[in-house]
Order: structure tokens, then sequence, then C-alpha cells
């Protein structure tokens, strides 16, 4: 493995080639194997502003733009926990299992599977026989999104590409035999949406990682030896937009080296002038520090952030990776979806949708149509949405739900919900005589409205246009 430097900066990074790090318990790996452990400085010219590896310099790179414009994106959890797919957090399956022996997989284990079967034996049956990148890649750019986050590594350790260091324990060693983060990178960006990539830091049974937790992670074997090395085979490889790290948060990030590998991923990757990062980088960092800030699974703060932030939700309320009896009370609505992607945007956040495909790589029906009713309606209505800006105010007191948001002299009212009579009386916006509102189902006609004393319009509606969310923008060009 490579690590560049920069003219001004040097990036240490100690790589080590060694045996299959797959668990003892998962096939009895010895980690006395390592052959080697290599420390390689590459020097290479660099221009421009360097970021130095401290959370000062690092967090006052400007956020690439692209990200704020988009908006929406698409959060995908597929892997070995999809076979199983059993359990509240199945993704979390074999944790629950075998660390904490919950009850409820004890006994799907014993009623399913024989007695000595083990988790590295689903991986045997992750066939993903019809996983089809380019039909996923067509549904995901039907919904809207404009961005795609792909599980390369789940806490699990099993990597959804031929990682060097997870010897038989990768989809092209085992399982599908194919590289599937290759292979979805390569459709995605034929339908020009911006790819990135999930990547845990930790594993919950890697011996290297449990030796370090063992010496207080004064060591760091693990990280120098398979999560550092396996984030630069990333980047070089598949040169993602976009780095969603997560299962940091038992260790700070001088353990994970976060800060050297972020310098090295802002100065002189490949990725260097367009890549976004979140805030998962080690113990403390959550909201704080990173690219834009995740504070939280399903974070939804109540007033708006001076940190441009995502809300990561899912379809399924129960799990981000696919549960095979999960039931349609269980999952999102369209409108559910619309409301909450409305308030992460009036707030100035990105919303990232999650769905968690089937271990043969099928995205299920009913999240596939959820995504595709979400493409339709963002047809209409995503002038509000893509571009758009946090409004002065973002909801209306006397109409609920109601949110806004602001584009260039515009100002949009996304409204869930038709209101009686044909007439909505909206008492934020300041209007004046040149202002012009719309419905943008019916943008070429233009709606009478009348101010009202004391501050805000009243607006004539015109018949109501169909609406599977049950929501509706109204534009009102020339308001402040």
């Amino acid at each position: 493995m490579i690590i560049a430097a920069g003219l001004n900066s040097v990036y240490v990074f100690r790589i080590a080639d060694r045996s299959p790090p797959l668990p003892s318990m998962a096939g009895g790996i010895n980690y006395s194997r390592i052959i080697q452990i290599v420390t390689l400085l590459v020097f290479a010219l660099g221009c421009g502003a360097r970021y130095t590896a401290d959370w000062e310099s690092l967090d006052a790179r400007p956020l690439p733009q692209w990200f704020d414009d988009s908006k929406f994106g698409i959060f995908i959890h597929w892997g070995v926990f999809s076979v199983p797919g059993f359990g509240k957090f199945s993704e979390w399956f074999w944790y629950w299992w075998k660390a904490l022996k919950y009850q409820q997989e004890i006994e799907f284990m014993r009623k399913n599977y024989p007695p000595d079967f083990q988790y590295a034996d689903f991986a045997k049956e992750f066939h993903a026989e019809f996983f089809d990148p380019n039909g996923w890649a067509e549904i995901l750019e039907v919904s809207g999104a404009k961005y795609v986050v792909f599980t390369s590594k789940h806490h699990d350790g099993f990597t959804n590409w031929p990682s060097p260091t997870s010897w038989n324990w990768n989809s092209v060693d085992v399982g599908p035999h194919r590289d599937l983060v290759g292979e979805l990178a390569a459709a995605v960006r034929k339908k020009n949406l911006h790819f990135g990539l999930y990547h845990s830091m930790f594993e919950w049974f890697n011996p290297l990682y449990l030796a370090d937790a063992a010496s207080g992670f004064k060591n760091q074997d693990f990280v120098f030896g398979k999560a550092l090395p396996e984030l630069v085979q990333l980047v070089k490889n598949y040169k993602p937009d976009l780095i969603w790290s997560d299962g940091d948060w038992t260790a700070p990030d001088t353990y994970w080296n976060s800060t050297e590998f972020l310098a090295w991923l802002y100065n002189d990757s490949p990725v260097k002038d367009v890549v976004v990062t979140n805030d998962r980088w080690g113990k403390g960092c959550y909201c704080k520090h990173g690219g834009y800030y995740n504070c939280a699974d399903r974070y939804s703060p109540t007033e708006v952030p001076t940190h441009k932030w995502e809300k990561c939700q899912t379809i399924d309320s129960l799990s981000w990776g696919y549960r095979r009896y999960m039931k349609a009370t269980e999952l999102l609505t369209l409108p559910n979806i619309l409301k909450d992607m409305m308030y992460v945007v009036a707030f100035g956040g990105n919303y990232l949708l999650n769905i968690g495909p089937m271990s043969d790589g099928m995205i299920p029906p009913v999240f596939e149509e959820r995504l595709r009713d979400i493409g339709s309606w963002l047809k209409i209505n995503g002038e509000a949405v893509y571009g758009s800006k946090a409004w002065r105010n973002q909801t209306e007191p006397a109409v609920a739900p109601l949110y806004y948001t602001a584009k260039n002299n515009s100002v949009y009212a996304v409204i869930f919900g038709w209101p009686p009579n044909q007439r909505l009386q909206l008492s934020l916006p300041k209007t004046s005589k040149a202002t012009n509102v719309t419905l943008l189902d019916y943008p070429n006609m233009p709606l009478t409205w009348k101010p009202v004393k004391g501050g805000g319009l009243v607006i004539s509606m015109p018949p109501m246009a169909a609406s599977a969310g049950n929501a509706w923008t109204l534009k009102l060009e020339g308001a402040a």
C-alpha cells in the first residue's frame, strides 16, 4: 500500500500484509502469520492550501458545494447480515447473537440452523445472484437522489470489495465472488450521481482490534494493519465523493489516526477537491469535528445548526439491514418520508434515506415503490429542495405541517394537507406588489392572493392536484 505525502506534510501509515483477518470464532485463523510490516513514505508535490493533521486546520476546510446542493441521498446497508435478515437492527445480528447473547437470536439459530453453524457460514449463502448494479442505479436515479452511500464494510468486518487485508472474508473470495463496490460505483456514475462509501472503523471480533482494546487503545495494530489500509485502498481504487465513517465511538480519534488520514485525504488523495466526510472519526468527534455533522442516527435539531448536517433515516423503522419478516406497519409511508425530508431541508440539512436489499441482490419491491414515489414527487416539487437554503423561518405556526425553504429571490412553502375552503393564509412571508404566487403543479398559473393587515397573505388555491404524498409546494417569487 502506498501512502502519499505532500510537499509540506508527511503522513506515516504502517501497512501490514497478513493472513486472513477473520475472527478466530469464525474459522480459527492464526494471527501470528503476519508476514511483514512496511513503513512507506512517498513524497509528492502539492499546491494550493494545505491542511495539517489537526482539527483546527481540518475543520476549516470548506465543504464542497455539491453536497449542500444535493439535499437528498440514498443509504444502502447490504452484506452478510442480509442473509439471516433477522432481529431489530439486523445488521447487528452477529453481535446480538454471540456477544450479548440475546435470546431471540439464539432461538432463531437453534430452530433454523445446525448447532455448529457459525456466522461466517452465512457468507457462503450471500450469493447476490440477482444483483444488477445497472438496475439498482436506475432505481436510485429515478428516486431523485443526488448521491448514494453504499456499505463497503460493516462492523462484522466483511468487505464488499476484494480487500487484501480481509482474505476470505470479502465478496470476491466468498459469497457473490464479485466486486460489489466496484460494480455499483461504475453503474451509479453512469447516472451522474455522486458515489459515497460507508466504512466501519472497528470490527466486533477481530483479534487485532480486541487486543488493541485490551491495551486501553495504546496499541494500534488494528488501525495500521486493517482500518487505515482499507480506507486508503477504497479512496485510491474507487475514488468516492463521500466517506461515511462509523464504528469509531469506542476509542479517541488519536487511536484511529483520523487527523493524519483526513489531512492526506484533503491534500493529496485523488478525491481531494470533491470528497465530503462526516463527523464519526473518534469518541467525542460527533457534532464537533469533520466535514459535515451526523451527530446521531436520525438526528433532528429544533433550530437551524450553524454547521452543515445530515439526517440518516431508514424506511424500515426497525432496521438498517434487510429483515425478512418486516411488516407494512413498520415501514415509513410516503407522506412520513416527505414530511421528514422537508423538515430536514427546511432546517438546512441533507436527508439520507436507507434501504436494505435482500441477500440475493434484489431491492424489496416495497422499498423500490417508496423510492419511485419520492422521485415522482420531486419531479414536481424538487425546485423547493435542490440547491435551497434554510429561510428565516422554518415552519408556519398557524399552518401545520408546513415547511419553508428559499432559493434566489423565491420562498417556497411545502404544505401537507390541502387547505379547507381553497384558501391558505400565511402570516410570515413579506410581500410586495411584484410578488407572484404559483403552485409547482401548475407553474404557469399565477394564483390570486391578497395581503393581510399585520403581515402575510391569503392565497386562493387552484383545484387540488393529485399527490400520493399529500404534499404540495407554493412558490412565492419576490417575497421576503
